[in-house]
């Protein structure tokens, strides 16, 4: 093919040029160069060969059909835009038209709808008076209804009673008693007394008569057993007669209790408000208890002798005599006819509970009469927590159910009880501070009892702690025993209190008998303090106490409250923080006073002649020295002294606070305020390792180890000539060289002093103790 003329080349770039954009033209014009997009267009369709020109008509009339296709959709477009936004304002337009069109005819509706409401009030206020009358009528024959109802259970209770048909009166009383209960919500005021009325009517012929039927059966069984029931009396004739009546006369008056518990009265409150209220007695238990009750009055009210204030235990223990002898019965012969009628009811506990209410009563009456009167006060509580504890484990009386303590849950005979407690409890702990062997160990002479060795009074004040403990252990209310618990903290921190004043009075003799029990006392109180804390009842107390102790305690601050919550704290831990501080200061005065002795002694043991003591090859045998006598004797009889007076945990915080003390007081005002030849540092290591350390060797198996300053200075002065100047020749050269340079990587001079046994003592200290060798080459 022949190749292109100039006029198609010409012709190739009028078509190329409308496909460039404006921008491209411009970068053309600024550059000199084509868009990128046009040489690879170029690139991809004609390569690097002038062969293939020969395409270019064929390009050049599909750019100019695409040119053509794009500007007609310009135009196309340009030209359909007006037409659009005219649809669409057309279309707004009978919207409008339609919406104004709605409007108008809900206007029509709603006029149309108010003529029809105006018109058709007429006939809803004569129809709505037709209801009215209509529900009247219907209400009233209903009540009519009602009325014959009853009167047709009226007669037909008596009918039943006529031909003795005792079940089928029992079941029509129950039908008028479920009546009573379906009316309960209604207005019917008069029906409902009707009804009420004759519901008691009937139910009190049918319990009187069944009543006298089963206190007739009881009374031939010899019921109720007043003394303990004895086996050598033979059984009424008839018994198995009188067993079938029992049978079937408790499940007849156990159909009575609904018509029952609506009739009788409310039991007064005699437990106080937020206390569980107990349901009634089963109708059985009642009459069965009838002749204990009316026993229980003759002889415990009115001016009967029997009747006493200063005598609670009379009744209480009348009540639980009663419980004994009558619970046998109830086992064998009531708890069977009752599991048998489907009742879900313990026979034993339910006579437990008819006769504890007579308790109850008694207690409620008499308890407000004695707050004036502190011996008779004391006297009622320690009888209803004996009455309580009897209760509870002899008659295995169920925790869920209320007994005689609630009578002391009544706020102003709780607070009573509590200052009567804290009275009693102050003067007892004068009277054991006064007494004369206040501050001697009961079991002194028993080694292997004593060995806190805790002076009597401290002993019997936790004594008193543990008795009101128990006291108060068994109260069904958190907040009462927190109130207890916070007496307690009281007693305890006034007791610390005491026991800091005496210990003032004492501290001028703190290596006396009397100074050292007080310090066993501390420490006997805070050891059983922390046991406290971690039982079980008092950990139940803490979680209490989270919710509860702001009311008896006062506010308790975040961590305070934080640490109780997590168990981390205790209820004592403020008050074994004061004992701690207590015991850690008696303890520093205690060793203040044998240092001082110690450092009288060894004055002139200080001033020994160190410098010229001859060399340990010069001596037959080394000794003791003589001036070092009266300090180990001074420390040897303390030492005793301390432990005879002091509890062994005591005793072990004290040698080893002792040792410490003597450690440094030796290593600083002996070993350092001296210089030493070799055979003054060789008698002063003898004296330390052969003398001093086997002194409290009694007491650890390597005493060596509490006497570190000492030992290590007996070290270093004892060391050979050469080794000695070794060492301070390392330590010097360490030091010159850290001043210089410091390097991390070089080894330490505390290495080369832990191969002589050197680990408590610095270099430097290590230094200046070479300075006290008198024993170096050329001096």
């Amino acid at each position: 093919m022949a190749a292109p003329t100039a006029e198609q080349v010409n012709r190739a770039d009028e078509l190329l040029t409308p496909v460039m954009s404006d921008n491209d033209s411009d970068s053309v014009s600024e550059d000199g160069k084509l868009p990128e997009y046009v040489v690879e267009l170029v690139d991809s369709e004609f390569g690097g060969e002038l062969k293939s020109l020969k395409k270019l008509s064929g390009i050049l009339e599909k750019l100019t059909t695409e040119n053509k296709l794009l500007e007609k959709e310009v135009l196309t477009v340009s030209s359909s835009v007006p037409l659009r936004v005219s649809s669409a304002l057309s279309e707004a337009e009978e919207c409008r038209v339609e919406v104004e069109a709605v409007l108008q005819r809900e206007r029509m509706l709603s006029n149309t709808l108010q003529q029809h409401l105006q018109g058709a009030q007429i006939w809803a206020d004569g129809l709505g008076q037709t209801l009215g009358e209509l529900d009247t009528l219907e209400r009233h024959m209903k009540y009519l209804q009602c009325l014959s109802r009853i009167e047709e259970l009226s007669d037909s209770i008596q009918q039943f009673l006529m031909t003795s048909s005792v079940w089928e009166a029992v079941g029509a009383v129950g039908s008028m008693a479920s009546l009573d209960l379906q009316l309960q919500e209604s207005g019917c005021a008069h029906l409902q007394a009707f009804l009420r009325e004759t519901l008691a009517f009937w139910h009190k012929i049918l319990k009187d008569r069944l009543a006298s039927d089963l206190e007739e059966v009881l009374t031939q069984l010899h019921w109720p057993f007043i003394s303990p029931p004895v086996t050598s009396l033979s059984p009424p004739a008839n018994i198995q007669e009188l067993y079938s009546q029992l049978d079937l006369l408790v499940p007849q008056l156990l159909s009575l209790q609904t018509s029952d518990d609506l009739i009788s009265e409310k039991m007064p409150q005699l437990l106080g408000a937020g206390l569980p209220t107990a349901t009634p007695l089963s109708l059985p238990i009642q009459i069965m208890i009838l002749p204990l009750r009316k026993r229980f009055r003759y002889h415990f009210t009115g001016n009967r002798q029997t009747n006493s204030l200063n005598k609670p235990e009379w009744y209480l223990t009348q009540v639980l005599m009663w419980m004994g002898n009558n619970s046998k019965f109830m086992e064998e012969r009531i708890q069977p006819i009752l599991d048998r009628a489907d009742a879900k009811i313990n026979a034993k506990v339910e006579l437990c509970r008819g006769l504890l209410s007579l308790a109850q009563e008694k207690l409620a009456h008499d308890a407000p009469r004695l707050l004036y009167d502190d011996a008779l006060f004391c006297h009622l509580v320690d009888e209803i927590l004996q009455f309580e504890r009897e209760l509870r484990t002899t008659h295995t009386y169920p925790s869920m159910l209320p007994g005689a303590l609630h009578i002391l849950l009544e706020e102003t005979v709780f607070q009573k009880w509590l200052s009567v407690e804290r009275k009693m409890a102050v003067e007892k702990v004068d009277a054991m501070l006064s007494a004369e062997g206040a501050w001697s160990s009961q079991y002194r002479d028993i080694s292997d009892i004593d060995e806190l060795k805790a002076p009597d009074c401290a002993e019997t004040f936790m004594t008193l702690l543990l008795v009101i403990t128990d006291r108060y252990r068994s109260l069904p209310c958190s907040r009462a025993q927190l109130s207890f618990l916070a007496l307690q903290r009281e007693l305890v921190d006034d007791f610390r209190i005491r026991l800091t004043q005496v210990m003032k009075e004492e501290s001028r003799c703190p290596l006396g008998a009397r100074y050292c029990a007080i310090l066993n006392a501390v420490n006997y109180i805070s050891t059983v303090l922390s046991d406290w804390a971690d039982n079980v009842f008092f950990l139940q107390l803490q979680q209490a106490a989270v919710s509860l102790g702001e009311e008896v305690w006062g506010p308790l601050g975040a961590t305070e409250a934080g640490r109780l919550a997590s168990l981390e704290g205790s209820v004592f831990e403020e008050l074994l923080g004061l004992l701690e501080r207590l015991r850690g200061d008696m303890l520093g005065r205690l060793l203040e006073a044998v240092m001082r002795e110690v450092r009288e002694k060894s004055q002139p043991y200080s001033r020994d002649r160190w410098l010229s003591l001859p060399s340990q090859l010069d001596q037959a045998t080394m000794s003791l020295s003589s001036s070092a006598c009266p300090m180990m004797l001074c420390l040897r009889d303390r030492l005793l002294q301390l432990q005879q007076l002091l509890c062994l945990p005591l005793f072990q915080s004290c040698w080893q606070g002792l040792a410490e003390r003597l450690d440094l007081f030796i290593y600083q005002d002996v070993i350092l305020y001296n210089h030493f030849n070799e055979g003054g540092a060789a008698q002063m290591q003898f004296d330390m390792t052969r003398n001093l350390f086997p002194l409290f060797g009694h007491y650890c198996k390597r005493p060596e180890n509490f006497f570190k300053h000492v030992k290590e200075a007996c070290i270093i002065l004892s060391l050979n000539v050469g080794s000695a100047l070794l060492l301070r020749d390392v330590l010097q050269q360490a030091e010159e060289k850290e001043c210089l340079t410091p390097d991390p990587q070089r080894p330490a001079p505390e290495s080369a002093l832990n191969e002589l046994g050197v680990y408590r003592l610095a270099p430097c200290d290590v230094q200046i103790l070479l300075t006290l060798r008198a024993s170096w080459p050329g001096q």
